[in-house]
């Protein structure tokens, strides 16, 4: 056994169980398998030209010196991110705990009582902060964020400003720059006409539905919005404004001047920084735009017994149901960070937020009076972190950087210095004898911080916050742990059993990939932190560029997007540049497949064009004819193609080269959706198959774990006339020579979590890589062949293969009064992860084992499979107290004096032998999820707040 070898740890089978896998599917060789699956004319010719794999001993050498080339400067450079605490116990517990970090989106409510338990309180700390009224699980980061808001109030116009088609909204030039330019990109496809300029004098037109502030302002002044918001309101035009968090421990909340929508970035509730991400933004609004408000909200119900449960609420907001009406394609959040966010705010508590939040504004008060002494004039009348002074910055950024040292600097004579959590008596000392330097002065020295307010009493906040119990007993850390491995045994996650969703690959995040993100000299380097302090960086992420191109046989890759949903939409607006910079501004018809993912859609109608969507035949393939005729009606507006690949049934479909053909010829350009990328690597890629641009999704086919429903890393891939419009940055010049504006706030979207898809590539290498495309395919294959006679699969190949993942036939169990719904739960009692319900058809399973899986654990998932279809020919659609109704089973139910079923405790809760070494018990029955939408409340709240009258 070649025990340094990762692709050895990282694949599930081992070679001596081969040979009975093969036997089962009815092969002789991987190699025959590969061929029955995948066309022969787009297999690659050569191997992935990749540098030979590293062992992890050489990994983590590698990535040690790597993050070598990283200084570590003391920054103080503020927009938008700021240095943080990250508290021992939450990084040692949630952030570097499997447990949290490889569960998936609690769809499946009852086995992730936790993790939603967690995000529910990250949502009443954004509530009581910000003193609005609802707020969803967490965006992607403020930028997006304020681009949703801008979104969400052109949706929430009046009737009549739709009918006269008001679309102008306001932005104030105090927005950060970054913030700036998303929504520049978001804007224009929608038909939102951008007016930027100074809040102060804005006159109120009634030309505006909407506006948007920041509050403090991008260099730190303090405004009272109140007057603003009431003027607006007058004249109809709602108001968003971008926070930041910890200031609002101490200033009024938006929600008390009358803002709409509240948005903003929890970076600084210990979340490191990344060089950009992942962070969790949040976004709040009124309770009656709940039903325009983008993302996934958590929200409280009840069980089957009437007890408090958790649930993601009003689930027909998702996107793959909207599709093309939605105003939003968001279909990820970022809970592992708002999970470690509202973690925060549970230890510190509203004293601690308070505390931290006056420490903070105390170092920039005497740091801007102590500079006043060396006659540096402050010009901020009212702030709480930043000041901004005038300076010389030529000779201040000279003696800063020789001290390691960075401030932002506006222009030559104006300096912003923002300070956080971490700054200390001897960090402000530091900072006043840089500038006495520059000055050729004597610096003088304090002992300790002044503890007036620097701003007037109009803005100090006077409402109580972060009252409710859980904010306040868990303050040490033995309390804080407990509480932490309580939530987490209420969670189902990878390191429990294997999670077999199709279309959302849960494969191993391996700890090689994963120990990176904890070292300082990754996880502390600002986003906007010059070039040269961050060469570690630098070289990676463009290594990573590299790697992937080589993958997709394409020419450009941009890292920016930081989800899936952000990669389609970037690789459509990258499409859109395209068209427009050869004249043909017309080309708005995206075609797409009945059967593609819903966020294609949505992403296409947010990136202007039009949908028309085309058929599928009943084996599941794209129906070609029907292409090609839609393809040629429009040919004179054609943009793209949005295809998935392969297909979302799980199939590589052979006619693959003739559709993207069609397109070309007929002007278009062929976006693939690369969810099923993980089926590709090493044997095909999308320059092969014919497409321009793909999106990855690092958190799937590239092992970025997917943290209970985010982080997520998207990053397009483009062929070369696509590469000039890669998408740029305000601050950190990125993208290609006619660059898009920003997709995201940061110049590399979520750059830390890229170690881990970067650290999966070097380790496998080429061969390796293949070699786990090859065995999720066998994998598949295995389960496909194990469960034939028990279950019918929907779709297979043209020789009977599945690709990576399969679709199983449950809408017969009907006749019996089975629903597939029942099936999900029943999984649970034999310790399972429900797969995909009744995605991409209703009334089925799509399963998806992934390489990672053994042989032992399949057979496992099998024979819980085939339990369940005994179970089910014993049901009747008479009789709906069954095992199968009643499922999940909880601790509660077993140990209970009375039993009043028709089964056994045993039949219900250990019904194979396994089960008992590793029994994972729901911790709550059914969520009733009507229930929970008639009596919405996605704060923690008593049980009474939510009994139905």
């Amino acid at each position: 056994m070649k025990t340094d070898a990762f692709a050895l740890r990282h694949i599930g089978p081992r070679e001596t169980d081969l040979q009975h896998m093969l036997q089962t599917i009815g092969v002789e060789s991987i190699e025959q398998l590969v061929y029955e699956t995948l066309p022969d004319d787009i297999r690659l010719k050569a191997p992935l030209n990749l540098d030979p794999a590293m062992t992890e001993y050489e990994f983590s050498n590698h990535i040690q010196q790597l993050g070598n080339k990283n200084k570590i400067f003391k920054t103080y450079i503020g927009l938008g991110y700021n240095q943080a605490i990250v508290p021992a116990v939450i990084q040692r517990n949630v952030f570097e705990n499997p447990g949290w970090y490889t569960a998936y989106t609690p769809y499946q409510a009852e086995i992730a009582q936790g993790r939603l338990e967690a995000i529910l309180n990250f949502q009443t700390t954004v509530i009581e902060l910000t003193g609005m009224e609802i707020a969803n699980a967490s965006l992607l980061d403020e930028g997006t964020a304020a681009a949703e808001a801008m979104a969400l109030l052109l949706d929430v116009r009046s009737r009549d400003q739709k009918k006269n088609k008001v679309n102008k909204f306001f932005v104030s030039e105090e927005i950060l720059p970054q913030t700036l330019s998303v929504l520049q990109t978001r804007a224009t496809p929608i038909g939102v006409e951008l007016v930027i300029g100074n809040h102060e004098t804005f006159d109120f037109s009634t030309e505006f539905f909407g506006a948007i502030l920041q509050y403090p302002g991008k260099y730190g002044q303090v405004y009272d919005y109140t007057a603003f918001i009431e003027k607006a309101a007058a004249s109809e035009i709602k108001v968003a404004v971008a926070a930041d968090i910890l200031s609002l421990a101490k200033l009024t909340p938006p929600g008390e001047m009358g803002a709409a929508v509240v948005v903003g970035t929890t970076q600084r509730f210990g979340i490191p920084l990344g060089y950009g991400g992942p962070h969790a933004a949040y976004f709040a609004t009124k309770d009656e735009y709940k039903r325009s408000m983008p993302g996934r909200i958590i929200g409280v119900t009840v069980d089957t017994n009437g007890n408090r449960a958790l649930r993601m609420a009003l689930q027909t907001r998702e996107q793959h149901i909207k599709r093309d009406k939605a105003t939003s394609n968001i279909c990820t959040a970022q809970v592992l960070l708002s999970v470690m966010a509202g973690m925060y705010a549970v230890y510190h508590g509203p004293k601690g937020l308070q505390y931290i939040a006056n420490k903070v504004h105390a170092a920039a008060a005497t740091l801007a009076n102590e500079l006043k002494t060396l006659g540096v004039e402050q010009l901020n009348s009212a702030f709480f972190d930043t000041i901004l002074v005038k300076a010389d910055a030529k000779k201040v950024k000279a003696v800063a950087e020789a001290n390691e040292v960075n401030f932002y600097y506006v222009d030559e004579n104006t300096i912003s210095i923002s300070l956080n959590e971490t700054t200390s008596i001897s960090d402000v000392n530091d900072i006043i004898t840089i500038f006495a330097e520059a000055l050729s002065l004597q610096p003088t020295t304090i002992s300790d911080f002044t503890e007036t307010n620097h701003y007037p009493d109009s803005v100090n906040r006077t409402s109580a916050f972060l009252t409710h119990d859980v904010f306040n007993k868990y303050h040490s850390e033995t309390a804080l742990m407990r509480y932490i491995k309580m939530l987490e045994r209420k969670d189902l996650a990878l390191n429990h059993s294997m999670i077999s969703l199709g279309s959302c690959t849960m494969k191993l995040n391996a700890a090689a990939e994963m120990l990176p993100l904890s070292n300082p000299n990754w996880n502390n380097i600002h986003p906007f932190a010059p070039l040269d302090q961050a060469q570690g960086y630098q070289e990676m992420l463009k290594k990573l560029e590299q790697q992937l191109n080589v993958i997709t046989g394409f020419a450009g890759t941009t890292l920016q997007p930081n989800s899936g949903a952000q990669g389609e939409y970037a690789g459509l607006m990258v499409i859109r540049a395209y068209h427009q910079s050869r004249g043909d501004d017309h080309r708005n018809i995206a075609l797409i497949p009945s059967s593609a993912h819903g966020t294609n859609p949505a992403s296409a109608a947010m990136a202007g064009m039009k949908v028309v969507v085309t058929k599928t035949l009943e084996n599941g393939n794209i129906d070609v004819e029907d292409l090609r005729e839609k393809a040629i009606l429009h040919k004179d507006n054609l943009s793209c193609l949005m295809v998935t690949y392969p297909s979302t049934h799980g199939v590589f479909e052979s006619a693959i080269q003739e559709i993207t053909k069609l397109i070309h010829d007929n002007g278009g350009q062929v976006y693939m959706d690369g969810a099923n990328m993980n089926a590709q690597v090493g044997l095909t890629n999308p320059a092969t198959i014919g497409a321009d641009v793909c999106h990855l999704n690092l958190h799937k086919t590239f092992a970025i774990p997917h943290g209970g429903g985010g982080p997520g890393v998207g990053p397009i891939c483009v062929a070369p006339q696509l590469v000039p419009f890669l998408p740029g940055n305000p601050v950190i010049p990125t993208g290609g020579e006619t660059a898009i504006t920003a997709i995201s706030a940061a110049p590399w979207g979520s750059a830390l979590v890229c170690l881990i898809s970067y650290g999966y590539i070097c380790m496998l290498g080429a061969d390796g890589l293949k070699s786990a495309t090859e065995h999720a395919i066998l994998n598949a294959n295995y389960i496909k062949e194990k469960l034939n006679g028990h279950y019918d699969t929907l779709y297979s190949g043209e020789m009977g293969r599945a690709a990576h993942e399969m679709i199983l036939e449950c809408r017969p169990f009907k006749q019996k009064g089975i629903e597939v719904t029942d099936i999900a739960k029943r999984l649970m009692d034999y310790g399972f992860h429900a797969p995909t319900v009744s995605f991409p058809v209703a009334g089925t399973l799509m399963i998806e084992p992934t390489e990672s899986e053994n042989l032992e654990e399949l057979d496992r998932f099998c024979e819980a499979m085939i339990s369940i279809r005994k179970e089910i020919e014993a049901a009747t659609i008479e009789d709906s107290n069954n095992v199968l109704k009643n499922s999940p089973h909880t601790l509660a139910m077993l140990t209970a004096e009375t039993w009043e079923f028709p089964y056994t405790r045993e039949q219900a809760a250990f019904p194979l032998e396994y089960i008992a070494d590793n029994k994972f018990w729901p911790s709550v029955r059914r969520a009733d999820d009507a229930f929970g939408d008639r009596n919405l409340i996605c704060s923690c709240a008593p049980i009474e707040a939510y009994m139905e009258n």
